[in-house]
């Protein structure tokens, strides 16, 4: 994809898998964020892939949560 950046959060959360109540608030904000940079980058309209890796038999490799946003 043209566009293929990640939203990582300041604090660890290793993983969907392993987040705490209340964690919902910090995944939500980093949908919002990546809405907004869609947006901002103008592939909104033509559309976009937003992938989270879970565990190491989902493809994750990195123990702290990231968001990637692909497209254009």
């Amino acid at each position: 994809a043209p566009v293929h950046l990640l939203i990582v959060p300041k604090r660890c959360i290793v993983s969907i898998a392993e987040m705490a109540d209340g964690d919902e608030v910090l995944v939500g904000k980093m949908f919002r964020v990546a809405r907004d940079i869609a947006r901002d980058l103008k592939i909104s309209e033509k559309g976009y892939k937003l992938v989270i890796h879970v565990g190491e038999g989902g493809g994750q490799e990195v123990p702290h949560l990231h968001l990637h946003l692909m497209g254009g």
